[in-house]
């Protein structure tokens, strides 16, 4: 089966099974400023898990489009990708444990079609410290499928990976119970880690064999959660029950299920290949940079592997309107394709061919994310334009080298700097340092490197803690006051005001709008006393659900974003006591039930330009 089957078969069963399929979000998350990109297929779905009713009911299906920054580095190996598909299925206290699992086996072993010999399943085994149960209703049920389709059904007690990997797998075992760190979800990790009103639950993984040799550098035995290689995860199923509360572990009232399985997981399982760049969504670009390179995938597999991924997730981010730049999302997609610009030089590509390897990744997805076609030129025009400009920066970077390495050596520090100054990658570097027969302090730049990479991770920690993902109050009161802000921008500037981003901590607001000029201070303090006089007066809040064809086309409705929502929104309205509407808006987010509720000051301390076309404006709740 193709990835593209196996991706339309899934959601046709869950549809059938009473889902409702909801389009993908966004790689970049609409009003979260706790990330940079959509790294999970849950991650939208989290606010429906806490509570919040769903537009579409109580049974959700999606494939959903993710990105992981964090895994540029590891690419090149048979399973790391910095892009991948989740294919997900929600119950939002609705069914539970029977349901899930005999419909996923059933999707995996009869629509999928895989090999019920090579399937392994793990379950919670339970926490006594928190007294938390073994999940044996999750194994029992599991044991009558395998016995139902006539292959091994034993369960084994494994623990810890490491005690799994002394234990080993003993005959006729295929159902597996480990510890918190392997079988538990929620956003604080382990149960003893949960802040009280935090909910998590035991999950249940279903792993593939493929029946490779075992590694022992990962231990003595080989076991479904081993890290050798041989067994991969394609799938698991959360099971949602528990709030942590300052006694301990209650059952919720409205039990939830969270499945993600990933697509290419799933499609390396279903032609037996451990390499997921077999698969034909990946494998349709390495055949594209054979054919442009005259090299061999077996011969070079690194640099076909990263070329490969980082195409792949620079046309979905620039087909979701993120271009390369020098900060945030844009930065990570200068990163992908200057990396896969270097390995494409390796390799031989032609100058200027670089941007039609975008064309195999369209061509194979936009049966299905139909903006990737829409987009096509626009895509493909800012992949050259990168590839340009990314060759200026060589050209300036070998003439630093040859600077330095007159001196008859490199040190650690100048190779830093020609990497961050220069974006000349370390690799180059190297093989040019080789070809003059000069050494380079490799662990000097390592060293650098580190330094640099942490205080990175420290400063985004810092820029984005907080925000919309914890529902704090006062975070709740700066998403509200955007509303706000918009209206009032609206009303003094113009109808061409639209928002073009936002990020809001519970320590102020930061929101971009449509506007080309700059915004004068007694606009600023007009624009103030009217937010002011809005939350002084009061007034309701109200939500309502409507379709997304109608929103769109109700001249009283304003939103951006559009694409990123489904089939049905939810419309925000803030009424004055005296009936005057003063906000209708498209969101997605928490919002105060009555504009009284917000902090009474609002102040703005600062209107800047933020991009073409876009200024910015940070503002504070006293």
């Amino acid at each position: 089966m193709t990835g593209n089957e196996i991706r339309q078969k899934y959601l046709e069963f869950m549809e059938k099974n009473g889902h409702a399929v909801v389009p993908s979000s966004a790689l970049v998350p609409d009003n979260d400023p706790t990330t940079l990109f959509t790294g999970s297929g849950m991650q939208p779905m989290v606010p429906y898990l806490l509570g919040e009713t769903h537009p579409k009911g109580t049974r959700i299906a999606d494939s959903q489009k993710c990105f992981r920054a964090e895994d540029i580095d590891e690419v090149g190996d048979t399973s790391h990708t910095t892009f991948f598909e989740m294919l997900g299925n929600w119950s939002l206290g609705d069914y539970f444990k029977a349901e899930q699992i005999a419909w996923i086996a059933s999707f995996y072993l009869d629509e999928v079609g895989l090999d019920p010999e090579k399937f392994y399943i793990t379950a919670f085994i339970g926490d006594e410290s928190e007294n938390l149960p073994k999940d044996t209703e999750a194994v029992e049920l599991w044991q009558g499928i395998m016995a139902e389709r006539g292959v091994s059904n034993g369960v084994g007690s494994m623990g810890s990976a490491d005690d799994a990997a002394k234990r080993g797998m003993q005959d006729g075992e295929r159902i597996f119970y480990y510890d918190a760190k392997e079988n538990w979800w929620s956003r604080a990790g382990v149960p003893a880690n949960m802040p009280v009103g935090e909910i998590g639950g035991g999950d249940s993984e279903m792993f593939y064999d493929f029946g490779t040799e075992h590694d022992p550098k990962y231990g003595e035995h080989c076991h479904p959660a081993c890290d050798c290689g041989r067994f991969m995860e394609v799938g698991n199923s959360v099971f949602m029950e528990y709030l942590k509360t300052e006694t301990g572990f209650e059952p919720l009232p409205a039990q939830n299920v969270d499945f993600g399985g990933g697509l290419e997981r799933i499609a390396a399982a279903a032609i037996d290949s451990p390499d997921m760049f077999k698969v034909d969504l990946l494998w349709t670009v390495i055949e594209q940079i054979q054919e442009l390179s005259g090299k061999k995938y077996e011969e070079n597999t690194e640099a076909f592997r990263v070329i490969t991924d980082h195409i792949r997730g620079a046309v979905f981010m620039i087909g979701d309107g993120v271009l390369p730049s020098n900060t945030e999302q844009g930065y990570f997609v200068r990163r992908l394709l200057r990396r896969a610009v270097r390995f494409a030089d390796i390799l031989g590509i032609p100058e200027g061919e670089f941007k039609n390897l975008a064309e195999s990744v369209i061509s194979s997805y936009e049966g299905h994310y139909v903006n990737l076609g829409e987009k096509r030129d626009e895509i493909k025009s800012a992949i050259a334009g990168e590839e340009e400009q990314f060759r200026k920066t060589l050209e300036k970077g070998v003439k630093e080298f040859d600077k330095l390495a007159a001196a008859g050596a490199i040190t650690g520090h100048q190779a830093f700097v020609l990497f961050t100054t220069y974006g000349f990658p370390y690799e180059l570097t190297e093989e040019l340092a080789a070809e003059k027969s000069i050494t380079i302090d490799k662990a000097a730049f390592d060293a650098e490197m580190e330094k640099h990479q942490n205080t990175s991770r420290a400063g985004a920690e810092q820029k984005f803690k907080g925000g919309l993902a914890d529902s704090s109050d006062a975070v709740v009161q700066y998403h509200t006051a955007t509303h706000l802000l918009l209206a009032g921008l609206r009303k003094f500037l113009g109808d061409h005001i639209h928002q073009a981003g936002s990020n809001i901590t519970g320590e102020r607001l930061r929101f971009d709008f449509t506007h080309t000029e700059k915004v004068e201070r007694d606009l600023l303090d007009q624009i103030e006393v009217w937010v002011n006089e809005q939350i002084t007066n009061g007034g309701e809040v109200t939500i309502e659900t409507m379709a997304k064809d109608d929103a769109e086309n109700d001249p009283t409705v304003e939103g951006s974003f559009w694409d990123r929502y489904p089939d049905e929104v939810k419309v925000y309205t803030m009424k004055l006591s005296d009936g005057t509407v003063v906000s209708r808006e498209l969101c997605g987010g928490p919002h105060v039930e009555n504009l009284t509720e917000l902090t009474p000051t609002f102040k703005i301390k600062k209107e800047e330009s933020s991009s073409a076309g876009v200024r910015r404006i940070k503002a504070v709740l006293n």
